[in-house]
C-alpha cells in the first residue's frame, strides 16, 4: 500500500504508458506508473514477448520483450513509481486535484490523469473443456507463448483461426516435436501471406490440420495431458496427441470501474481531442488503444505520438500559470 503524489498518474505500463513516462519526463513532470499486470509491457510482454514487431521506427524488426526492455532503459532516469499488480477502482477530484484509490489500498494525489490502458484488463476466452482448470494450473493449457523453448520437444495442439493461431503454428516450427491446428472451418482470419505459409506447411507434412473441427475434450491424469479430443460438425471425434494445448479464441477486455467514470465513450473506448488527447473530463487524458477519434490508427508507434501530445497538454494543466517553451530534446538532453 503506497500514498503517493505525482504530476501525472499514468494508468496502464504497455508500451504507450512507458513511453509517456519519458514524455513527462522530459517536460519535468512527476509520474506515478500503475498496471493490473505484475511488469510492465502490457500487451507486448503478455501476448508476444518473442513476435517481432516491424513497424517501430529505427527497428526493422524487434521483439515485445525486447521492446519493453528499451523502453525501461529509455524512463530509468525518471524515477517514476511503478505500482503493478493493481487495478485503479477508484478516481474523484478535479484537473489540478485528482486523487485514484487502487485495488492493493493505494492513494494517489494527481494533477492530471493519462490513461494508457489498452482495452482495459484483459483475459483470454477459455474453452468450455471439463477439467480445464487442472491443466491450466499445470501449464498443459497455455493462452500465452512467453517463451519458444519452452515447448521445444512436446507435441503441440492449436486451437483457432486468427493471427495467433497461425503465427504460432508458423514460430513453433523445428521446436515443436508436433503441431496440430484445429479449426472449425477450412479459411483462416489471419493475414493472407502467413495462411499461404501454413497451407505450405501442411502439405508438406509439417503440420496437422483439423478440419473442420472443434475441441471437445482433454485427456490425462494429474494435470499431464495426453490427448486433446476433436469432433467435426457432425459429432465424429478423434484424438490427437499432446503434451500442450494452446487455444487462441481471442481476449475478453474489459474497462472495469473506467467505464464507471462518466467518460465519453465510443464502442468502449475513450474518445479524446486528438490536438490534446483530453477526454470529456478534464485533465485526463488517454493515448494508445484506449484512445478513439476520427482517422485513429490502433498501432504503438501512434500510441507513442500521443503520448507527446498527451505531456504536453497535462503540462498546461499542472503548470497554469507558467509558459511551455517547447526545446527539442537534442538541446536539452535529458533531465538529471
Amino acid at each position: 500500500m503506497e500514498t503517493l503524489s505525482a504530476d501525472v498518474a499514468i494508468i496502464g505500463a504497455g508500451p504507450a504508458g512507458m513511453f509517456a513516462v519519458f514524455e513527462c519526463g522530459m517536460l519535468k513532470l512527476s509520474c506515478v506508473l500503475i498496471d493490473a499486470l505484475d511488469e510492465l509491457g502490457g500487451q507486448c510482454v503478455a501476448l508476444y514477448p518473442e513476435k517481432p514487431i516491424y513497424d517501430i521506427p529505427a527497428h526493422p524488426a524487434i521483439e515485445g520483450g525486447a521492446l519493453i526492455a528499451r523502453l525501461e532503459e529509455q524512463i530509468a532516469p525518471f524515477d517514476c513509481p511503478k505500482l503493478l499488480g493493481r487495478q485503479v477502482t477508484g478516481l474523484s477530484g478535479r484537473a489540478g486535484d485528482f486523487t485514484l484509490a487502487t485495488s492493493a489500498g493505494d492513494a494517489i494525489k494527481a494533477k492530471t490523469v493519462l490513461l494508457a490502458a489498452g482495452a482495459g484488463a484483459f483475459g483470454p476466452n477459455r474453452p468450455p473443456l471439463e477439467g480445464l482448470a487442472a491443466y491450466e494450473a499445470s501449464g498443459a493449457v497455455r493462452y500465452y507463448v512467453r517463451k519458444r523453448e519452452d515447448l521445444r520437444g512436446k507435441r503441440v495442439v492449436i486451437a483457432g483461426g486468427g493471427d495467433s493461431a497461425v503465427d504460432w503454428a508458423l514460430a513453433l516450427q523445428g521446436i515443436a516435436a508436433s503441431i496440430a491446428v484445429v479449426h472449425r472451418r477450412p479459411k483462416f482470419r489471419a493475414a493472407p501471406e502467413s495462411s499461404a505459409q501454413l497451407d505450405a506447411l501442411a502439405a508438406a507434412g509439417k503440420v496437422e490440420m483439423a478440419i473442420p473441427y472443434q475441441l471437445h475434450a482433454l485427456h490425462g491424469a494429474g494435470g499431464k495431458l495426453e490427448a486433446v479430443e476433436v469432433a467435426d460438425l457432425d459429432g465424429a471425434t478423434k484424438k490427437l496427441g499432446a503434451d500442450v494445448l494452446l487455444p487462441f479464441f481471442g481476449l475478453a477486455m474489459d474497462l472495469g470501474p473506467i467505464a464507471e467514470w462518466g467518460l465519453d465513450l465510443a464502442q468502449g473506448r475513450v474518445t479524446v481531442d486528438p490536438a490534446t488527447m483530453q477526454s470529456s473530463l478534464p485533465g485526463l487524458f488517454a493515448v494508445g488503444d484506449i484512445a478513439a477519434y476520427p482517422g485513429k490508427l490502433k498501432l504503438i508507434l501512434q500510441g507513442f505520438a500521443e503520448g507527446a501530445v498527451a505531456a504536453h497538454a497535462a503540462y498546461g494543466v499542472v503548470n497554469p500559470d507558467k509558459a511551455l517553451h517547447f526545446e527539442y530534446s537534442t538541446t536539452k538532453g535529458v533531465p538529471g
